[in-house]
């Protein structure tokens, strides 16, 4: 996918990012990043589709790939569309352990919530987030980290993701300002070091946000369709439990909910690559983080997409996830 090329100015302010520090809502004592692996597993969603391998690896291109090459701005690619095709929709899921025992559920998406504030603030591209969340997913399921460095460890995670997806990136500098002083620029370096190493400076990673926009085009999805797909996947950024499910499926989980919520219930996107029974985990999911609204430390999402730039989606998803003719109740 084309790299963005935003400009990156140093923050002017702290805005509401700083006002309350992310560092005191998440508490402990001082202390860095632990190195001792986590080892608790937990279950993990189904695997990779059978179907979905066989048509993206198969002899024979799977079907409207050369209307999606199109839509994308890919022809060019023809002769490598079968490779890449496997390559974005069958990435693998993060492996099945649990968070550090410190770590909850609420308190990851507090730290999320905080970086799509950041991510939105300095205008990055939308790939960075993806890479940035998966980046942090991927750190907690191998290594205990302190409730205390979380803020530091997600910002990290954000410095490294636009290294690696924006023209231009952000100055350590700014990023601290953002956090409101909780951490420095040399210790977001080191963390930074710590992220690289530890994770054996394995980055790539084909997120969510470039399947959607694949199987969107394969549907031939409306604008109108994809924008609430784009929503309802971005939400999922918040649910610990949709990082062990695979790019693909989480894409496909919400295009299909964003079908459903705008064309009626029983309608989807055709072809479907996953059938309904491997997406029935995730879209509920989905629709209940819709449903919750601008909950305390879960609110940056649903008020970045009620605003007019993106037709105000998050108060339309809403109201159509309570309407019984629109989602089962």
């Amino acid at each position: 996918m084309p790299v963005s090329c935003r400009g990156q100015n140093p923050p002017r302010a702290q805005a509401s990012l700083g006002t309350d520090p992310l560092a005191t809502r998440l508490q402990s004592p001082a202390a860095s990043l632990d190195p001792e692996p986590s080892t608790a597993p937990v279950p993990m969603g189904p695997s990779v589709s059978p179907g979905l391998r066989e048509s993206a690896s198969g002899p024979h291109a799977p079907p409207g790939l050369e209307e999606a090459l199109s839509a994308l701005g890919l022809e060019g690619e023809r002769e490598y569309a079968g490779d890449i095709f496997a390559e974005v929709m069958v990435c693998r899921a993060l492996p099945g352990r649990a968070l550090p025992r410190a770590v909850t559920p609420e308190m990851r998406a507090l730290v999320v919530d905080w970086l799509v504030q950041v991510h939105e603030y300095l205008d990055l591209a939308g790939d960075t987030l993806y890479l940035a969340v998966h980046l942090l997913d991927s750190y907690l399921r191998a290594y205990r980290v302190r409730p205390h460095r979380l803020q530091l460890l997600g910002v990290a995670c954000l410095f490294v993701a636009s290294k690696m997806e924006e023209c231009g990136f952000p100055e350590p500098a700014s990023l601290c300002l953002l956090g409101a002083g909780s951490f420095s620029p040399a210790e977001l370096l080191r963390a930074e070091r710590r992220i690289l190493s530890r994770l054996d400076f394995r980055l790539h990673h084909p997120g969510p946000l470039l399947c959607l926009g694949l199987l969107a085009a394969l549907a031939r999805s409306s604008p109108s369709v994809l924008l609430l797909a784009t929503y309802f996947l971005e939400l999922s950024l918040l649910e610990a439990e949709a990082a062990g499910w695979e790019p693909g499926r989480r894409a496909a989980a919400a295009l299909s909910l964003a079908h459903r919520a705008l064309d009626g219930a029983g309608s989807g996107p055709e072809p479907a690559l996953y059938s309904p029974l491997e997406l029935g985990a995730l879209e509920p999911c989905m629709a209940r983080a819709a449903l919750r609204g601008p909950a305390p430390g879960r609110a940056a999402i649903f008020l970045k997409y009620a605003r007019p730039q993106r037709q105000g989606i998050s108060l339309v998803a809403a109201r159509l996830l309570r309407c019984p003719q629109h989602w089962p109740c």
